[in-house]
């Protein structure tokens, strides 16, 4: 009988739970707006997007919109995004536990990807263009549009996003702290 009872209280404690949960998911939709892992991740993106804009301006004297949501270049918005959301996470609920640990793992690929497989594909565009350009006139591939050739980054690019995102979630961290 014992037993019947606590079988019967952890029900109604399960469903309390449950019914509780329902009643703030619907004010979990605003409560994006003040998810700072979130907000660090999107806020250091932009800023790199922003830089490769600029950066491109001072390469290449000339404006190129496609920079603001285009892949590769200085810094990498791909390293800013995960170390933001590694960092900001680490900042928030510690170093210690699972959401941490995922979130550094999954920084670490990102960034191995960008300057590993990422580059390479570039490199092996830029030979592939070179190679058709100097085709003859009359070859079915000589009049085929060019491959993109800025995939990846150098690693500079991959730790210069990376530090854009330690301090983006560092300043959000003290921001947060600070208006708390």
């Amino acid at each position: 009988m014992r037993t019947m009872y606590k079988a019967a209280a952890t029900s109604a404690s399960m469903i309390h739970i449950s019914t509780s949960g329902n009643s703030s998911s619907s004010s979990s939709s605003s409560a994006i707006f003040t998810n700072y892992p979130l907000i660090s991740a999107v806020v250091a993106f932009a800023i790199a997007q922003f830089i490769k804009f600029f950066t491109t301006w001072y390469k290449e004297k000339r404006w190129d919109l496609k920079q603001l949501v285009g892949s590769g270049g200085m810094p990498s918005s791909h390293s800013a995004t995960v170390t933001a959301l590694a960092a900001s996470i680490g900042f928030q609920e510690g170093l210690g536990g699972p959401l941490f640990a995922t979130a550094l793992i999954l920084a670490c690929i990102v960034m191995y990807d960008a300057t590993g497989v990422r580059l390479q594909a570039g490199r092996q565009a830029e030979v592939l263009n070179q190679i058709v350009y100097e085709l003859p006139a009359e070859h079915p591939l000589a009049e085929s549009r060019p491959l993109r050739e800025l995939l990846g980054h150098t690693p500079l690019q991959v730790i210069v996003g990376g530090l854009l995102g330690i301090i983006t979630a560092a300043m959000g961290h003290l921001i947060a702290m600070v208006t708390a």
